[in-house]
């Protein structure tokens, strides 16, 4: 089966995401948990350590300015389910404008990543990677602050990882996740609302003394 951005913007309007067993595999799975992971936009957290190394690297992010490497990078690891065909097919959704991705530098070094797929104002949120310490959660500090500026209400992120819950990320049953997932495709939003360039200051003002918790990163 062809994984062409049609049929994957389908499956993704109905809960169901892509993976492969391996880099090697040739077969294709079709996954709808029964328990979906997902960040609260409102009440996404930003440890104390983690805003400590935000200001002190002057980190700065940018978007789909380097969405090949980002999914790549992703993929560059012992034990991962982006294979050749997923990697295609997610390069053909980002030409459609609807993949994208979230690149955190150092200076001129990428050093964290993501990237997703838009439908609506829902993000699914596909795989994120870190070349520096917390550079994946900088990546998704930065991206949060998007997608609350552009009016998103759904940011999925699949399964739960310690990672993830430390960050905010909850649980919820899938037909909880079809109901949210219903409502969210069906609203406008988008990725670069206009005015949008905020300094680093700002994303973290943005988040206030709420949400940034006393947990390390």
């Amino acid at each position: 089966m062809q994984l062409t951005p049609d049929l994957l913007l389908r499956a993704y309007a109905l809960g169901v995401f892509p993976m492969a067993e391996s880099r090697s595999a040739t077969e294709i799975r079709w996954i709808d948990p029964l328990r979906r992971t997902h960040i609260p936009l409102e009440g996404f957290h930003v440890s104390k350590s983690l805003a400590r190394h935000l200001r002190r690297l002057q980190a700065r992010a940018t978007l789909n300015q380097a969405f090949r490497r980002v999914v790549e990078s992703c993929a560059d690891r012992p034990e991962t389910w982006i294979n050749a065909s997923i990697l295609e097919a997610y390069a053909a959704l980002y030409r459609a404008g609807h993949a994208h991705s979230v690149e955190v530098w150092d200076g001129d070094r990428l050093i964290g990543g993501v990237y997703g797929v838009t439908l609506g104002a829902a993000f699914f949120g596909e795989s994120m990677f870190s070349r520096a310490t917390d550079g994946s959660k900088m990546a998704l500090t930065f991206l949060v602050h998007r997608l609350r500026a552009g009016g998103f209400r759904l940011f999925d992120v699949q399964f739960m990882t310690e990672h993830l819950r430390s960050l905010g990320a909850e649980e919820i049953p899938r037909a909880q996740y079809h109901r949210r997932l219903k409502a969210a495709i069906g609203l406008p939003a988008t990725l670069s609302p206009p005015g949008y360039a905020p300094a680093l200051s700002e994303v973290l003002q943005t988040f206030g003394r709420s949400q940034i918790s006393t947990q390390t990163s």
